[in-house]
């Protein structure tokens, strides 16, 4: 039993995202919320509201059973590279710079454990 929230075209660098998305793979959804809600960097902003939002997604699928009492864990969580906008910047003696504000794609997965009924 799993759901899934992609979050698109994120302003921000993948490199920096990825740094707060190994932070909460393989954790408690709890668990997860709580290591976003005290990280001090911008990208733990955007991934607790598409933690929520994932947590949610999974509450409408199986209607009356609360996340809380599921036990949810983050089962899958990556980020792609996006879109890049390409820009230029003056620079000295008639010069361009190329400035490259990268784009990021997050997919989060949570599920629930598997219970083993081989007994």
């Amino acid at each position: 039993m799993e759901a899934v929230a992609k979050l698109r075209n994120c302003p921000m660098s993948p490199r920096k995202m990825r740094l707060v998305v190994d932070l909460i793979r393989g954790k408690k959804a709890n668990q997860a919320l709580h290591i976003l809600k005290y990280t001090k960097k911008e990208a733990s902003v955007w991934l607790e509201k598409l933690l929520l939002s994932a947590i949610n997604n999974w509450e409408q699928k199986h209607g009356d059973s609360g996340a809380d009492t599921a036990d949810l864990f983050v089962k899958t969580a990556f980020v792609d590279p996006g879109t890049v906008l390409k820009r230029f910047q003056p620079a000295p003696q008639g010069r361009a710079n190329r400035i490259r504000k990268r784009r990021n794609h997050v997919t989060l997965v949570v599920a629930t454990p598997v219970q083993n009924t081989n007994n």
